[in-house]
């Protein structure tokens, strides 16, 4: 063997030795998971429908032009919703709204901006929330709430009822008038 070709064979091994020991004493970095871990993971859906059933009976369904589900919570918020609310007796409530929320967990639901109900009965409400609490089975709305069934109409800042406002409570600045459009007899 020659001289030079020793030479290029020692180059050889110190430049094998070299990489070896770059190799072992340098670590890869971990790609960064924290921002990954941290960022919700949500679903969107379009034209979607969410319904709530008890022993077999659909007691509400709420359809909306766009749904955004958080994947891990279930928690639902929805722009753009229609929905009804079914009544024990076969009446159903219709409502309209700008903006709504599911909560998974507790099955309740919050309805603002723009509510808008009526009933199969022909009552009528407006109110800038309305707030489905499905443990109490009762729909409350809170701000400027509005209703007119037949000759009653009733002003409160909120107004509950387990019975899609066939009977009510007004509650807060109540002001209630039988024979509305009637000589108004108030009450």
């Amino acid at each position: 063997m020659s001289k030079q070709q020793k030479i290029f064979i020692g180059l050889g091994v110190l430049l094998f030795a070299c990489v070896i020991i770059w190799a072992v004493r340098t670590e890869p970095q971990a790609p960064e998971r924290q921002s990954l871990e941290t960022e919700s993971k949500t679903m969107t859906y379009d034209d979607n429908t969410i319904k709530s059933e008890k022993n077999g009976k659909i007691v509400w369904e709420l359809t909306s032009e766009t749904m955004t589900m958080d994947v891990d919570t279930k928690d639902v918020e929805m722009e753009n919703l229609t929905g009804k609310f079914y009544g024990d007796d076969g009446r159903v409530a219709t409502l309209t709204a700008k903006h709504g929320a599911y909560k998974d967990g507790a099955k309740d639901i919050t309805i603002d901006t723009d509510v808008s109900v009526t009933t199969t009965d022909g009552a009528a409400l407006t109110c800038d929330k309305l707030t489905w609490n499905d443990t109490e089975g009762k729909l409350t709305a809170d701000g400027s709430a509005y209703i007119k069934h037949e000759d009653m109409e009733a002003r409160a800042d909120k107004i509950e009822s387990t019975n899609l406002f066939h009977h009510f409570k007004a509650i807060g600045h109540a002001h209630i008038v039988k024979g509305a459009g009637q000589g108004a007899e108030q009450k």
